[in-house]
């Protein structure tokens, strides 16, 4: 008799339930109806059903259930309409029942029966409905802590507005600049060992609805909230208020006397009174420190300007002439500049690949952890380098006409074309070379930019070499005064006065980099002025000069078109335009080819 095997001792470990419960229930009513009708669907709803067991994940809605054996589109929709009815029967209770269900099988590892899930759901919607009785306790208001990136971002924004007549809001660099003195770590070096810098606290004053951002560059402005916590900010910056306790820790005294420790005071008044006033000079649009007298040579200069032997020169690289590309051949330019000695930095241009600064020499301030921003002014020398294949390429595809307009219109009254060969190269390019020649001259003596040829990389370097040493001797006895936009178109006039009013006067005004830099920027926000210039240089043959020469007379699109109604006959439509000149002396009439253009664009297609 051949022995049996001995009993297998210990309970059965229960198969773990279904995480879908509910549609495990829907679906096997739907089966069961099936089957009391005597439908075949039955046996198809069966082994959905079997199918939908084995998975081992929750589901969040039907859809998702297309990936199972046995699912098509007609169970996923019947799913998907019962748990929307479920929602409906239940309301914002049911969806939250629904999601805590799936959470608590999640968590559980879909051990234990279903009746111990619905149990813990029970419990769960018993713990919440408890609290709402008994009332949840008050969340705190958010506090940045002091000299931390919010707090920083939040003060500056405050004085701001507090200053007659500004605009309302700050941009990112302008608003990291201001900030910075407020604050212990930088908004744009992250600290050793970490991915933050004090901006990243910005998306935290978002969140809390206490900083706005809107536009495209992104403009930042105080909301009420944060108007509120500014101000409470401001008070205890001022009047050394404990209430908020930012940065503060207290130390228990005797007598159970708690008594508070300022860990954080670094610097006295006078020398925050001290930045303030200085960094107060490059808010664009503020008062001015140094006044320069436009009707005579007598000039001003207060504190607030960059006095001879308190600046260096420097050269700014844009960052695309260093990354991307041929990284080999831009990089043998960076190397160049410095075996040359030039001190140059690396930045993003939004308009122009090179140009010049004066930069404030700065001291440290006792306390501090970093030396305070420096002021920067941009000299009036920019340059636009240009490869014979790039150009080629620009004057194909429209940049080339673009990016001179922006030049002329970037403030800067010396901006040079530096055109670099590129050898057996240029052999090879979809446009011949006398059409690149010819380009490259028109450049010159159509438009008026100085145009400067090199071989190489090496003569490019060796040419801003040069210009750098160049203008540090140039600039070395003057002082310079940061001016707004506006106020230096106010004062244009002849290029050849300017030039010599700027030889003899030991005083010269700049813009700040952050106002070139932020009027610069391509996509920025435009005026209709603007974009119907740039609708005029769609036209063929009308360069930017013509279509300054016509905003001159008729500044938007609707003044055009007005004139051109008033006019009784098409001869004295194309006598509109041609009373209109251009050119530095304004000699150059507009042709009649254009004109007719003109005309056929904004009278004969509008009508």
């Amino acid at each position: 008799m051949a022995s049996s095997e001995p009993p297998r001792l210990g309970r059965k470990r229960p198969l773990p339930p279904c995480p879908n419960p509910l549609f495990v229930r829907w679906l096997s009513e739907l089966r069961d109806q099936a089957a009391e009708r005597g439908l075949k669907t039955q046996y198809v709803y069966q082994k959905a059903l079997r199918s939908l067991k084995k998975y081992p994940l929750p589901l969040k809605n039907g859809r998702e259930a297309k990936i199972l054996q046995n699912f098509g589109d007609g169970i996923c929709k019947f799913l998907d309409d019962r748990l929307q009815k479920y929602y409906r029967e239940h309301g914002e209770e049911g969806k939250r029942r629904f999601a805590d269900l799936m959470i608590i099988v999640r968590r559980e590892g879909f051990q234990g029966s279903l009746l111990t899930v619905y149990f813990r759901l029970f419990r769960k919607q018993q713990q919440r409905d408890r609290r709402k009785q008994i009332g949840g306790r008050k969340g705190r208001q958010y506090v940045p802590q002091k000299r931390s990136g919010g707090y920083a971002v939040l003060l500056t924004l405050y004085r701001h507005c507090q200053v007659p007549g500004n605009k309302g809001f700050m941009f990112k660099t302008e608003l990291q600049r201001e900030a910075q003195h407020l604050c212990d770590t930088s908004f744009t070096v992250p600290n050793m060992g970490s991915k933050y810098t004090a901006w990243s606290s910005v998306s935290t004053l978002i969140q809390k609805d206490l900083l706005l951002k809107t536009h495209s560059p992104a403009r930042y402005s105080l909301t009420e909230l944060g108007l509120a916590l500014a101000e409470r900010l401001e008070a205890s910056e001022s009047t050394g208020n404990e209430e908020l306790k930012t940065g503060r820790t207290w130390v228990e005294g005797k007598e159970d006397a708690r008594v508070m420790v300022d860990l954080t005071e670094e610097e006295s008044e006078e020398e925050n009174r001290y930045v303030m006033e200085r960094n107060a000079t490059l808010e664009p649009g503020t008062s001015i420190l140094g006044k320069v007298q436009a009707a005579g040579s007598e000039v001003q200069v207060a504190a607030g300007s960059l006095l001879p032997g308190c600046y260096d020169v420097i050269l700014c690289v844009d960052f695309i002439e260093t990354t991307g590309g041929n990284t080999a051949r831009k990089q043998e330019l960076v190397k160049e500049l410095q075996r040359n000695g030039v001190p140059f930095d690396i930045r993003k241009l939004n308009v122009g690949d090179f140009l010049w600064v004066a930069r404030e020499k700065v001291t440290p301030v006792p306390g501090q952890l970093r030396p305070p921003p420096a002021r920067e002014l941009v000299l009036d020398y920019i340059i636009e380098r240009k490869r014979i294949d790039d150009l080629c390429g620009s004057i194909t595809d429209g940049r080339f006409r673009e990016q001179k307009f922006r030049l002329k219109r970037c403030g800067l009254r010396h901006p040079i074309y530096l055109v670099e060969e590129c050898g057996s190269a240029g052999a090879h390019l979809s446009l011949p070379e006398s059409t690149l020649q010819q380009a490259i001259v028109n450049t010159q003596v159509v438009d008026g930019f100085f145009v400067k040829r090199v071989q190489d990389v090496k003569e490019s370097a060796a040419y801003l070499t040069v210009m750098t040493r160049y203008l540090q001797k140039l600039y070395q006895n003057k002082t310079l005064v940061c001016r707004s936009k506006e106020d230096l178109e106010g004062q244009g006039g002849n290029e050849r006065v300017c030039a010599v009013k700027e030889r003899e006067n030991p005083s010269c005004s700049l813009l700040s980099f952050a106002e070139f830099n932020q009027g610069a920027v391509k996509n920025k926000c435009q005026t209709v002025r603007e974009v119907f210039a740039r609708q005029l240089m769609q036209i063929s043959g009308v360069s930017g000069d013509k279509a300054t020469a016509i905003l001159e007379h008729y500044g938007t699109v609707s003044s055009l078109i007005e004139a051109y109604q008033q006019c009784p006959s098409d001869t004295d439509r194309e006598k509109l335009l041609s009373c209109v000149r251009y050119g530095k002396l304004k000699r150059f009439q507009i042709a009649l080819l254009f004109i007719d253009l003109i005309v056929n664009l904004y009278y004969k297609v509008s009508r």
